[in-house]
């Protein structure tokens, strides 16, 4: 089995548990949104990867996934007004602002819809050197893993948090909001900063090294991961008030399922499609880029390594 079809199963094994919940509005979340996912990914992924062998179609039916898990809470949770309405203009937000963009983007420069992500070839690389013979099938089922989180990790902490009929936002819950709204301004902030400096460098040459990039080599990596960890956070009162209804497996099943959320974010974001495959390239692209990978964090911001420091260290 590869890493996607190890994926599958495990977010299909969290789904399958969680959907025998007690809770009769999770189980209709869960299952109307499995529905939605399976087919929003068939006709927007699935399909035109087969009939054209790029994974980058994922990029438009994640998001837009991801949008629709705010519609399922809007329509059908059934916990506090306010809070149920304020968790779907998260994920609505969060989806749609990603979606467009894939969909733009593709239009603009032709990526996706006529050539594929250099992080998608990356992949498709990799899977060569490992399943050469299975090289399609794997790609579609890290497709079809995309899915799944979507599924399951992804939509249980706003799933738990549109069940929740408190009036009154907890310490964690401040927090966690606290947490999303600050990551959003740092991924938009991260975003602008390196179209600014892609405008201004129109010959692609030098590293981006302005604002935020000078302290992460991924700062909207980091800005994302801490998107869908704020969520996580905002959950956790939600997560403890369903242990008087809920059986401990089922509880401790939805528990680690909203956690998945935040560790599948950061595996992707690093691993599959985010940071390493998109530094396989830089270094080849960009001489000074191994330098600029030396002396600044990858996805942890942090301040860079002083160049006196840096070069002692090179002798």
């Amino acid at each position: 089995m590869n890493f996607g079809s190890i994926l599958c199963v495990a977010f299909t094994a969290i789904l399958a548990l969680t959907a025998n919940a007690n809770h009769a509005t999770l189980v209709s979340l869960l299952l109307s949104n499995a529905v939605a996912q399976v087919g929003l990914f068939t006709v927007v992924a699935c399909i035109p990867f087969w009939r054209t062998g790029r994974m980058s179609y994922v990029d438009i039916a994640w998001p837009f996934g991801v949008a629709t898990i705010g519609l399922m809470i809007l329509l059908l949770g059934d916990g506090h007004p306010l809070r149920k309405l304020a968790i779907a203009g998260v994920y609505v937000l969060i989806g749609l602002r990603m979606g467009m963009g894939a969909v733009l983007m593709g239009r603009a420069t032709g990526v996706i819809f006529k050539t594929e992500f250099p992080r998608y070839e990356y992949r498709k690389m990799v899977l060569q050197g490992s399943h050469p013979d299975k090289v399609r099938l794997h790609m579609l089922t890290e497709i079809l893993a995309q899915a799944c989180a979507n599924m399951s990790v992804l939509a249980l902490p706003g799933f738990m948090l549109a069940l929740n009929p408190s009036p009154v936002l907890s310490a964690w819950e401040i927090a966690g909001i606290a947490t999303w709204a600050a990551a959003y301004v740092l991924e938009s902030t991260a975003d602008a900063q390196k179209l600014r400096y892609i405008a201004k460098n129109k010959g692609g040459v030098g590293v981006c090294e302005v604002g935020l990039w000078k302290y992460s080599r991924h700062p909207n990596y980091f800005a994302e991961w801490l998107v869908w960890t704020g969520i996580v956070i905002a959950a956790v009162p939600s997560w403890l008030a369903l242990r008087e209804s809920e059986s401990l497996l089922i509880w401790l099943t939805l528990g680690l399922g909203a956690l998945g959320a935040s560790a599948m974010m950061y595996t992707t974001l690093v691993y599959l499609t985010g940071a390493v495959p998109a530094e396989y390239y830089s270094v080849r692209k960009r001489p000074e880029y191994t330098a600029y990978q030396q002396r600044t964090n990858m996805f942890f911001p942090w301040f860079p390594q002083q160049r006196s420091e840096q070069s002692a260290k090179d002798r």
